[in-house]
């Protein structure tokens, strides 16, 4: 697809923006102030595959972590700040990566241009973030409510509030739990200006509910060529919003270097506990950044076939499994002994793969 143009952003060490790939955001659900447990969930947060993380800086006090936790990680650290200016000025004396504020909550413009002339001496990216919850009273009265164009307009106010005072080095952030009205708003907004977009379904619920708007929402605004970073943002595990939004953007064809899993959904036919093998193999080959694919099939029937287009696969049978590599069935096993042949295989088909690559 041909992806919109925008400036390139440096977030701590990764880029975002202009040709770089789409950068996979999340956000700590812990207290930033417990460096112990935020250190913790970042760590499994970056081995699962997220780009860049943020952490909630409710209080002053919690800034005093970001050395701290910053020293430990290896992603880029981006503070949450809301209400008070002095947080986002503490935030950024201790060594934040970007922070991202709502400069119509901040406080005055004064304010404003002092977090503003924070971010410049360290030149430090401020992402400017709006959404459905906070649009102003004076846009809802225009508008006769929450509209695409109200959350475009008042983003695009704040902006120009702060490149008025010079800086121009943001991020723009426009989210509703609505997800038509989210993606008009990003197509509205798409050639309104060339910041790089944060894009995301904003409170999109539990996580069956918010996967599948946020996979609705994200494909339709991704597959435009919009969005340089994006958020799955789920009511649940931090670790379960990087795996959606890696297999969103495996999809599209927007991110490769990662397994992907195809399985069958069962059937009378069915004589292994697929329903469990499947959501195990998920879980084993998450870590795995290599493109491969793993079928996990049901039956011996259609089993072979199916598989013959995956690198490695199982086609079970009455407590047994084929393993099956590029096509061939190399070996049967029992049904315990499914997942460990299998990871061997995948293992092994890994460093086929870079071995070649080498």
């Amino acid at each position: 697809m041909n992806r919109r143009k925008s400036k390139t952003v440096m977030i701590g060490n990764v880029a975002i923006g202009g040709d770089n790939p789409v950068a996979i955001q999340s956000m700590c659900n812990t207290h930033t102030e417990d460096v112990e447990g935020t250190v913790s969930q970042i760590l499994s947060l970056e081995k699962a595959g997220c780009d860049i993380i943020r952490v909630a800086l409710p209080t002053l006090e919690a800034c005093d972590a970001i050395p701290k936790i910053k020293e430990r990680i290896h992603i880029p650290l981006v503070g949450d700040i809301h209400f008070d200016y002095r947080i986002a000025l503490k935030a950024i004396d201790k060594g934040i990566d970007k922070i991202r504020i709502n400069p119509g909550n901040i406080g005055s413009k004064e304010r404003i241009k002092s977090v503003v002339d924070a971010a410049r001496e360290r030149n430090i990216p401020i992402r400017v973030g709006v959404n459905s919850g906070s649009l102003e009273k004076d846009l809802l009265e225009k508008y006769h409510g929450v509209t695409a164009e109200g959350l475009v307009e008042s983003a695009l106010d704040k902006v120009h509030i702060i490149e008025d005072m010079g800086y121009d080095n943001l991020v723009i952030s426009i989210k509703s739990s609505d997800v038509l009205m989210c993606v008009r708003a990003h197509e509205l907004i798409s050639d309104k200006t060339d910041h790089p977009l944060h894009v995301g379904i904003t409170e999109a619920g539990n996580v069956f509910d918010g996967n599948i708007k946020s996979s609705v929402g994200l494909a339709l605004i991704l597959s435009q060529g919009i969005g340089d970073t994006i958020r799955v943002s789920l009511t649940g595990d931090p670790l379960l919003e990087v795996r959606s939004a890696k297999q969103i953007l495996k999809t599209l064809g927007l991110r490769s270097g990662m397994a992907e899993v195809v399985s069958c959904p069962t059937c009378g036919r069915t004589e292994i506990d697929l329903i469990d093998l499947a959501n195990k193999v998920s879980d084993m080959v998450s870590d795995i950044d290599c493109d491969i694919k793993v079928a996990v099939m049901g039956c011996v029937v259609n089993g072979p076939g199916e598989a013959r287009e995956a690198d490695v696969g199982v086609a079970g049978g009455k407590g047994c499994g084929l393993i099956i590599r590029h096509g061939e069935v190399v070996r049967k096993v029992k049904e315990e002994d499914i997942l460990p042949e299998l990871r061997t295989e995948i293992m092994d088909v890994v460093r086929e793969k870079e071995n070649g690559r080498k």
